[in-house]
């Protein structure tokens, strides 16, 4: 889905809670890029996105109606 990240750049970590997902596919409108619905129930997603990506994956996780989504952006505290 998406090419190797550069060197030293942290991607995002995302998350899915697949028990928890009910295949409203409202990630998939919000971030078409980066989740697809396949068939009824399969939902894919790159776990490792670029990190210039973060705007679309914070409006697919806003936009899930279970909150099934959650990312980390891997910066230090």
């Amino acid at each position: 889905m998406t090419e190797p990240h550069e060197t030293g750049a942290r991607p995002l970590r995302v998350v899915v809670d697949l028990n928890r997902c009910q295949g409203y596919a409202q990630c998939c409108y919000a971030a078409p890029e980066q989740f697809e619905m396949r068939g009824h129930e399969i939902l894919f997603y790159d776990p490792t996105p670029p990190s210039e990506k973060q705007a679309e994956i914070a409006r697919a996780a806003q936009a899930c109606p279970v909150r099934a989504i959650s990312f980390d952006t891997g910066a230090k505290a």
